[in-house]
Formats: structure tokens, sequence, C-alpha cells
């Protein structure tokens, strides 16, 4: 059924009768479709693939806005759309993309439009809040995870509960899951961003930190160092790294098992989704076990 769903995503950009909508989006590098995929096991569906394309569309144009913000060079280890159209180009490319979904999305049953829309907000709230903490080296845990909630979470949790609405089941219990899902995938991807080989991830490692995010792994990392390692990491932040400074960050990740204690964290994170689940929703507990266990 994601082959449905691709299907329907280049009818809706046929819709817009645009060579250059067609040619950006042909340019736009492709993911997993995790939340295809969660929105196709919950609910598999007509109607889910329906949502399902709406909900990409929203995802990519939330990826244009924030390799932009983020001035990204590569997405999924291609050249981004910014790095070779231009931000301009990028920018109303997602424009577009935001604008077709919600017309969409008006065709589904309610609450849907309502679910999915709440959810845009709450990443838009996340871009913001993500740009507003990566002005200095940010310690604090909680306005951690109510950033990568608002910013990551909460489109995956309103594709769960979305899903669930089309087929007639519990949709708190499937957005909770959802919920954890999401919170648990960005903390992993942030790990990723130290352990993982540059071909794999497709940035350069430890590109979040230079980039002036300060995610988990560093927050547990600082909680462990002294006052002069706090010091170091502070004035590490937000800059371009040297061998040496990457060689001494990557030296302290291990020695303070702050990657252990991340990898713990988003562990728990989403196997507390799991426990809402029915132990008959095997299809749905191997989407998080392979989402714990991922190395890209």
């Amino acid at each position: 059924m994601l082959e449905d769903v691709k299907v329907l995503l280049n009818r809706f950009i046929d819709d817009l009768e645009d060579s250059k909508s067609k040619e950006l989006f042909a340019a736009l590098p492709q993911g997993k479709m995790l939340r295809s995929k969660l929105i196709l096991q919950i609910s598999p569906t007509k109607e889910a693939v329906f949502l399902a394309a709406v909900v990409e569309m929203i995802h990519a144009a939330s990826l244009l806005h924030d390799d932009v913000i983020d001035e990204a060079n590569t997405r999924r280890g291609v050249d981004s759309i910014n790095a070779v159209y231009g931000n301009k180009n990028a920018i109303m490319f997602g424009d577009i993309l935001y604008s077709k979904a919600f017309f969409e999305l008006t065709s589904l049953p309610s609450p849907i439009p309502r679910i999915v829309s709440q959810a845009v907000t709450k990443l838009s709230l996340g871009e913001l809040l993500d740009v507003e903490l990566g002005k200095s080296f940010n310690p604090d845990r909680d306005a951690y995870l109510d950033m990568i909630y608002k910013k990551t979470a909460s489109l995956i949790e309103a594709s769960a509960k979305s899903a669930a609405v089309l087929a007639g089941k519990d949709e708190k219990r499937y957005g909770y899951y959802g919920k954890k899902l999401g919170v648990a995938f960005q903390i992993v991807d942030d790990i990723l961003d130290i352990t993982a080989d540059e071909k794999s991830l497709g940035k350069p490692a430890l590109h979040d930190f230079k980039e002036g995010k300060t995610t988990l792994p560093y927050i547990y990392l600082y909680e462990s160092l002294d006052d002069e390692g706090k010091k170091r990491v502070e004035k590490l932040h937000g800059r371009n790294l040297t061998n040496s400074d990457k060689e001494w960050l990557l030296e302290m990740f291990q020695k303070s098992g702050a990657l252990e204690r991340s990898k713990d964290f988003a562990a728990k994170t989403a196997y507390e989704g799991l426990e809402v689940l029915d132990k008959k929703d095997e299809k749905l507990r191997a989407i998080l076990s392979a989402l714990i266990d991922r190395r890209y």
C-alpha cells in the first residue's frame, strides 16, 4: 500500500499543473515513510492511503523549511532542495505542499482535519522553539523533550490518532503510542548524529551540535562533567569543530555513559507506548523495535 501512497502523492502534484512544482517534487530525497507505515498498519484502508499521502506532504513541507532554517546542504545523503534550487524555491515549495495538504485534508472525515491541523501548529511551534534553544547551550532536559514532542512527535501522534479514527479504534490509545514512538524516534536520531558514519547518516557526524542543537546525549554528557568540562562544551556549541574537538567529545561520550543513558531513555519511552497496545498488534510492536535498533 506504500506504493499507492506514492502514486497518490504524484497525482496531488500533477493536480497543481505546475512544471516547477513537479521538478522540485521529483528532486525531494526519499524517506522511510514512517508515518505512512504507521497509518496503514493501524487502518489498512483506501481512506488511510489518502490520509498517508496528505501527512507525507506535510512532513515534506516541514523538512523543506527545516533545511532552510538549518542552512543544510544535504538531506538523507543527497543535496537538499535549498542547496540546489535556493532558499526561496525551498520555502515556496514548502508552502505549496502545506497548502495542497490542507486542501486535501478537508476531504477526510471529522475530527481528522482538526487533529492534523493542530499537530502542524505544534510542529511549527516546535521549530520556533528549536531556533530559540539553539541560541546557546541548553542543559534543560524538559525544554528539549517539549521541543522534540512538538517538532517531531506531534505529527506522528496525529497520524496514529487519525488512522485510529478511520479504523474505529481507540484514538487516545493509538495517539499515545504515536507520541511515544515519535519522541523515541527523535532521540534515536539524535544519538545517531553522534555514532553513525557519515555515509549512513547522510551528513557529517556531530553535525547537530555544530548547528547549535543541544540534544539529549549532550545534556547527559554535560551533567556528567566537571566545571571545566562544562565550559568546554558550552564553548564548542554552535561552532565548527576541529578534529581535536570531535575526538574529545567522542571520548567524553564514551567515558560518561551519556549515549547509553540516552538509548535507555529512548527504549523506556518506546516501551511506554507499547504498554497501551494489544498483544495482537505485533506489527506496531515491530515498528517500535526496529526504531530502537536502527543504525541510520
